[in-house]
């Protein structure tokens, strides 16, 4: 039965990388891998538990006598709620962090980025466009401030090879600024509740690399853009409301939103419990402010007319069931016991937390740069010492590599897959204009982060 739920892992891993060619949704394998393999587990679970959990089940026995609905009862209770609420912890918190942008950008919080990089210039609107998508991606979902900041492009380029060609950056800048903070990917979150990092000493180590990761592909690809972009600026969006908040409403909600995400860190350290709740709460203050601002409106006709972004919505929720699913069904393998016979492996027969990690970033741009993290973190235990203790050398280079790695091929992120899908983007393109530029900038941000690791 472990050989059955490893390879049912691995064909989940291949349905997964080849999705674009074959149409099936990535979402759907990770929830079917999540539940069937729990099913196989549960169905010869007596010799699981019997190998991985001998004295915990007979301690849940208390001398009753072991029948299959006592260890069904001990798996749900012991083993299984355990990845269902590390899965869960995580969505909520991408579900707070997601409905904080969609109220911040129904109430045009987001139109000071749009004022802000209105230009003709190639390059001020490259740069302008990409470091405010690296701050934003940051603090908030990588995923949906790629898919505004995409929208927001889509909206005032008209070329489509400018637009390929600067929603790549965009990309790139997301996943750079969201891989250097606890709360901007869902690998660094899934660190920090383990307690393998902290969000001081992540992002002391990360931001340099994550910035040389960005800035070079970047430049390489501001040489080729035009010396005028073909750009048509509309009015601004009609919102379903014609009296708009004002500028200082707008901001004041901007800061409630971003200023509260920069709490979350300085919540969990006094009080211990898990990010998803500060992030709750800061949804409420938000979510409190938004009505308040908006009473007026709350039951006139016009509130049924917001223009909300039904994109943002539907690939919010295919990323929360993404995450659920592959979490569950990493869950599952761990619980097979063959992930330690995988990492005993490595350390023998490798011996290198860096070819690893290149190793890693090399799997996430085929298959998925998240997918491949949790395959990472879930091989090793936080360690009392060396690199896989609390901040050790492996979890910051597993969360570069990976990370980077996965906007090698533009198949190896939600978002890239997000800009393939809206720019109609072709593989061979990405591989052969994109993919050697991200390369360099990946190599160069790794090799910053070797030398931080010896230097401090």
């Amino acid at each position: 039965m472990t050989l059955i739920i490893v390879l049912m892992l691995l064909f989940s891993y291949l349905l997964i990388a080849t999705g674009h060619l074959t149409g099936v949704n990535k979402s759907a394998i990770a929830m079917f891998l999540g539940t069937i393999g729990w099913v196989v587990y549960v169905c010869w679970g007596a010799d699981f538990v019997m190998r991985q959990h001998p004295a915990d089940y007979a301690e849940f026995l208390a001398g009753a006598p072991a029948t299959s609905q006592t260890v069904k009862y001990f798996i749900y209770d012991s083993v299984f709620l355990k990845y269902v609420g590390r899965a869960a912890s995580i969505v909520m918190f991408l579900l707070a962090t997601m409905s904080i942008i969609e109220i911040l950008n129904n109430n045009g919080c987001f139109d000071f980025i749009a004022e802000w990089i209105r230009t003709r210039n190639p390059k001020r609107l490259l740069w302008t466009i990409t470091f405010a998508t690296f701050i934003l991606s940051a603090n908030l979902d990588n995923l949906t401030t790629t898919m505004l900041m995409l929208i927001m492009m889509h909206q005032i380029v008209r070329s489509r090879r400018q637009r390929m060609l600067i929603g790549s950056a965009i990309v790139l800048a997301a996943t750079c600024g969201g891989c250097f903070t606890v709360i901007g990917d869902p690998t660094g979150l899934i660190l920090w509740g383990n307690e393998a990092v902290t969000a001081t000493n992540l992002s002391a180590y990360l931001a340099l690399p994550a910035v040389v990761a960005w800035v070079v592909p970047t430049i390489l690809i501001n040489r080729e853009l035009p010396s005028r972009l073909d750009i048509e600026w509309g009015v601004a969006p009609y919102r379903g409301d014609d009296t708009r908040l004002n500028r200082w409403q707008r901001l004041l909600m901007l800061l409630v939103g971003i200023g509260g995400l920069w709490f979350i860190p300085t919540f969990r350290g006094i009080t211990k419990l898990s990010p998803f709740l500060g992030a709750l709460c800061v949804l409420s203050v938000l979510w409190v402010v938004n009505e308040a601002f908006n009473r007026k409106l709350m039951n006139a006709d016009q509130m049924s007319q917001r223009r909300v972004p039904r994109v943002l919505q539907y690939g919010a929720i295919q990323q929360m069931l993404f995450v659920m699913g592959i979490m569950l069904g990493m869950g599952v393998v761990t619980e097979t016991g063959v992930l330690a016979d995988v990492a005993h492996w490595i350390d023998t027969r490798i011996g290198s937390i860096w070819i690893v990690g290149i190793v890693a970033g090399l799997l996430s741009s085929l298959v998925d740069s998240f997918t491949i993290a949790i395959s990472g973190i879930s091989l090793y235990e936080v360690a009392p010492s060396g690199d896989f203790a609390l901040n050790g050398t492996y979890w910051k280079v597993l969360t570069y590599c990976t990370a980077v790695g996965g906007c090698l091929l533009s198949v190896g992120s939600a978002s890239g897959m997000a800009l393939m899908q809206m720019e109609h983007i072709h593989l061979g393109w990405y591989l052969k204009t994109v993919a050697p530029k991200v390369l360099s900038g990946w190599l160069l941000g790794l090799g910053v982060l070797y030398a931080e690791t010896l230097l401090f």
